[in-house]
């Protein structure tokens, strides 16, 4: 079982930069794969990023791929988003999410663990 906190969302201006942080309790964190998606008011949730368990593993959406960057850190059970360079368009709900897959996940119904989300808004 694991749950998951996320914080560091807020508003931020075009082109600046926000750092999401998603903590999990647990002693198993560094067994999941972990997830980013977000969620824009009427859209349905969307990936965003993964990383695999030791970390030395990432893939990203098309849409923030060269802007932000995943990583984890499992002495701190934490995964982050570093999200640069953002757009009106990033504007959503953010979530963590976990997954015992070992595959690439990039559906939110391979993921079984979700934070409560974190509201990040970008102003043009």
């Amino acid at each position: 079982q694991v749950q998951l906190v996320e914080s560091g969302g807020g508003l931020v201006q075009t082109g600046g930069s926000l750092r999401l942080s998603c903590a999990a309790s647990g002693r198993t964190f560094s067994s999941y794969a972990m997830g980013w998606f977000r969620q824009a008011p009427g859209k349905e949730r969307e990936f965003v990023a993964t990383i695999k368990r030791s970390g030395g593993t990432t893939y990203y959406s098309d849409s923030v791929k060269g802007r932000f960057t995943i990583s984890r850190d499992n002495a701190k059970n934490t995964v982050y988003l570093q999200m640069n360079s953002l757009k009106p368009e990033d504007t959503a709900v953010y979530y963590c999410a976990g997954t015992s897959s070992t595959l690439i996940a990039t559906r939110p119904d391979w993921y079984g663990y979700w934070g409560q989300g974190t509201q990040v808004t970008v102003s043009s």
